[in-house]
């Protein structure tokens, strides 16, 4: 056997291991599985994991916009015409978020943190100062007092006395930073005289600078990759006592800030959100791109607000009976110390018809009034996303409260806020690199079988030149005739030239 022989043998039987090889692999998903099974082991809450610190601190810069309401017919009102509104914003605000007093628990099956938010404003990226720019706009503390005190005809009686003595009216002016950040309200000073619970200063984000809203803790993923940031209790609650139902009252799904890899297009995403009191979902919408880097877009549906009828299963978020609003309002009553808050979409998006013709100014756009969450499918990680809620008071006529008389029903807005965060270009970076890594070892049994092509094609051109050179050998060796005399020979039509035999001499 020639070298040659043995080299077309020696490549053939590469070729086919490596082709059935890299064909059972990728069949197999090994390298996939292997991959999958790594990353669910290194994407966990636990000290020294890959994303144990981007968790406790993100880094990707989040901005908080607030957009006001402006009164600007209040006379006409108040005589009967509809209300008109202008929409005053953005004053935007760096948002500074950290996770601190960070405790393993459980054999590192569950941490407990507290999310601590501090705010600085940016004067670059906001329409105007808040500390000069007036809002005329409902007076919430009035609201709140004649909502606590409309049980009894005493309490009424004390409520008038105490908001008269105060000069207090159903609508105020105040900066953007009083209503924000707090101010003295006359009405709350002389009701905290008398009751303990009550604070004098209020604003929309009292409070809220530099502090927490309860301690969280949440499943680390150690024992399953689906519980990774998935919240277990709340204040030291697995269930709440707002609302009416289990369902309502449940705790799902993570804070917002986590989510466990390897989503699916069909799944439904919870998160838990204080702010409104309840957890909310999400269904997948459509795919994106964000910087490079794949991603599943997931924004709450309508069925999250629907009224009772369109969702049975929201029947427990009535307060009670008579306090079950339309589609697209949550009453947060409940958790806000029995103001008459409600909670909505910016522009009531996905609300009921109703509530944007009841006003003037208002008009809602899914570009720019949608919530939603860009996630990479693989890692989970959030590359974009908006939080978009509106404050709404509802006003109307309040028995024993001649102020509110005359006063329709009206679920009247405030203000709404603007939560957004795009992933920074250092972390897509390394969300990249590790994206690539992944599909590389993902796909090796591809890689196994293209170099089982490579081969298949050296085989090839190794038979043919093979073939060429058998050729060219034989035709060397092939009969020629001899002479001249051999073609014309007419008896046998071949002839043989051979040496005549010599005789030996006598």
């Amino acid at each position: 056997m020639t070298r040659k022989s043995c080299a077309v043998y020696v490549v053939g039987i590469l070729c086919a291991c490596l082709v059935i090889t890299g064909i059972g692999l990728f069949v197999g998903q090994v390298f996939r599985h292997l991959m999958h099974n790594r990353l669910k082991k290194e994407i966990v809450l636990v000290e020294g994991s890959r994303v144990f610190e981007s968790w406790k601190s993100p880094p990707p810069p989040v901005y908080m916009e607030y957009f006001f309401f402006n009164f600007t017919n209040l006379n006409e009102f108040l005589a009967g015409a509809k209300p008109v509104l202008k929409e005053v914003g953005p004053y935007t605000y760096r948002e500074y978020r950290y996770k601190d007093n960070v405790t393993m628990m459980e054999n590192n099956t569950m941490v407990s943190a507290l999310n601590i938010k501090s705010f600085v404003f940016l004067r670059e990226k906001s329409v105007g100062d808040p500390a000069e720019d007036n809002i005329t706009t409902v007076n919430i503390p009035i609201w709140a007092v004649m909502n606590k005190a409309k049980v009894s005809y005493f309490r009424s009686t004390m409520a008038n006395l105490l908001i008269n003595q105060a000069k207090s009216e159903l609508f105020t002016t105040r900066t953007v930073h009083e209503l924000l950040w707090g101010y003295e309200d006359p009405l709350l000073a002389r009701v905290a005289s008398t009751s303990s619970d009550v604070d004098k200063v209020f604003g929309l984000m009292y409070k809220k600078n530099g502090t927490h809203n309860g301690e969280f803790v949440y499943h680390t993923g150690v024992e399953d990759y689906m519980d990774y940031g998935r919240v277990k209790t709340w204040k030291g609650q697995s269930q709440l006592d707002f609302w009416t139902s289990d369902y309502s009252n449940s705790i799902n799904g993570s804070d917002g800030s986590a989510f466990h890899p390897f989503l699916t297009k069909d799944e439904t995403i919870s998160i838990f959100t204080p702010d409104l009191c309840r957890t909310i979902y999400m269904n997948f919408e459509k795919e994106v791109e964000v910087k490079g880097i794949p991603a599943y877009r997931f924004t709450p549906p309508r069925a999250v607000l629907a009224s009772k009828e369109e969702n049975p299963d929201n029947e427990g978020f009535c307060v009670s009976p008579k306090e079950c609003l339309g589609t697209g309002l949550l009453k947060v009553s409940p958790c806000r110390k029995g103001a008459p808050v409600v909670a909505s979409f910016p522009h009531f998006y996905l609300a009921d018809d109703k509530y944007v013709a009841a006003l003037e100014g208002l008009s809602p756009k899914r570009s720019h009034h949608q919530t939603f969450l860009d996630l990479n499918p693989t890692l989970g990680v959030i590359v974009r996303a908006n939080k978009r809620a509106q404050v709404n008071i509802l006003i109307h006529r309040i028995s024993g409260f001649y102020k509110t008389k005359g006063l329709n029903e009206t679920v009247f807005p405030i203000m709404f806020l603007n939560e957004s965060v795009v992933i920074d270009d250092a972390s897509a970076v390394r969300v990249k690199k590790l994206l690539t890594i992944t599909v590389v070892v993902s796909n090796f049994p591809l890689i196994i079988v293209g170099l089982g092509g490579i081969l298949l094609i050296v085989l090839i051109v190794l038979l043919f030149r093979n073939c060429n050179e058998k050729s060219a050998a034989d035709e060397d060796t092939s009969y020629s005739p001899v002479n001249e005399k051999e073609k014309d020979d007419p008896q046998n039509g071949s002839y043989i030239g051979m040496t005549p035999k010599s005789h030996p001499q006598a």
